[in-house]
């Protein structure tokens, strides 16, 4: 079914803004959920350890495995699900709020169209900001947990000492280097997804648009996740490799941003893209996933797509 929608007539031209319901919000929540930790525990692990620092993705992961067991793939898998299921599902449904916001804030569709990019990144950074602040926490007892065997059995055990030990100012430790990791991320994971879409959208007619195939549809959809993924990896890996340090409690006492400048010259540049291969490999099967499952499960869940601002050729 449509959705409802609210027009403005303005002298530029008009303005629909679809009308989103609570429970329409409800769905972009459920839709957003992710979660892959195995990836991410060799990821992590080739940041902070060593003797990990020049091994791929693969030849980490075996080396892992035949030193600690398969076992050890698992660590931070309830952290890792039950975050990212809540932060995934938070900054889905924040992008489409702050999207639907900034647009009806633009008044008519010529100015939205005009400033499409900045409308993009504003409501990547700010519906990721909120989600961060459910995140962290379990982030904090995620990296933890991977970096240090057998600190905890579990999610509930791993938050539990984390808070007994550090107090709330551990475990909110890491919300700054998040942000700094997060916000980049999903500025990447948005906005790039977005822009790719308008490449590939911006010379079919609406009719043709409206008779893609199915195959078509899923050929756009994966290559935009996956251009997006990469630009999602590389923008937000310097923070992501601090964020695993301070974490682990490498670095001097001070405030977070001296912690994080003595730790970005002690990393140095190529330091701080230790890693960055597994993950674009690892962000780029996921940014492009989440896309695909989030448009699947909107659909079957009957929730309305969201606002769309691309900007369309000339006609001639």
């Amino acid at each position: 079914m449509s959705p409802e929608r609210e027009r403005k007539q303005t002298a530029s031209g008009p303005l629909y803004v679809p009308h989103f319901s609570p429970a329409n919000y409800g769905s972009f929540f459920l839709a957003g959920q992710r979660c892959t930790p195995p990836i991410d525990v060799v990821k992590t692990r080739i940041q902070i350890d060593p003797a990990l620092a020049r091994r791929s993705l693969l030849s980490g992961g075996r080396l892992i495995v035949a030193k600690e067991g398969p076992s050890t793939l698992l660590t931070g898998f309830g952290p890792t699900a039950v975050g990212y299921f809540i932060q995934g599902g938070a900054k889905f449904a924040g992008y489409e709020f702050w999207k639907k916001t900034f647009v009806t804030l633009a008044g008519d569709q010529e100015t939205a169209v005009r400033y499409r990019t900045a409308i993009y990144l504003g409501a990547a950074s700010v519906g990721e900001f909120f989600a961060d602040i459910l995140l962290t926490p379990l982030e904090a007892t995620r990296i933890r947990m991977v970096s240090q065997r057998g600190y905890a059995t579990g999610l509930v055990s791993g938050f539990t000492r984390l808070l007994r030990e550090g107090g709330v100012r551990d475990l909110y430790a890491g919300f700054i280097p998040i942000l700094f990791k997060q916000i980049p991320y999903a500025i990447g994971q948005f906005t790039v997804n977005e822009l790719c879409h308008e490449v590939a959208f911006r010379s079919m007619s609406e009719e043709t648009r409206a008779e893609l195939s199915p195959a078509s549809k899923l050929s756009i959809s994966l290559s935009s996740g996956v251009i997006a993924g990469f630009a999602a990896a590389i923008l937000s890996q310097p923070a992501d490799t601090l964020l695993s340090q301070v974490n682990k409690g490498h670095g001097p006492q001070g405030t977070m941003l001296y912690r994080l400048g003595a730790l970005a010259r002690q990393t140095g540049f190529k330091g701080l893209f230790a890693g960055l291969g597994p993950r674009m490999v690892m962000t780029a099967g996921l940014v492009s996933g989440q896309f695909l499952i989030y448009g699947a499960i909107k659909h079957a869940m009957g929730a309305p797509p969201g606002v769309e601002i691309y900007k369309e050729s000339k006609k001639y």
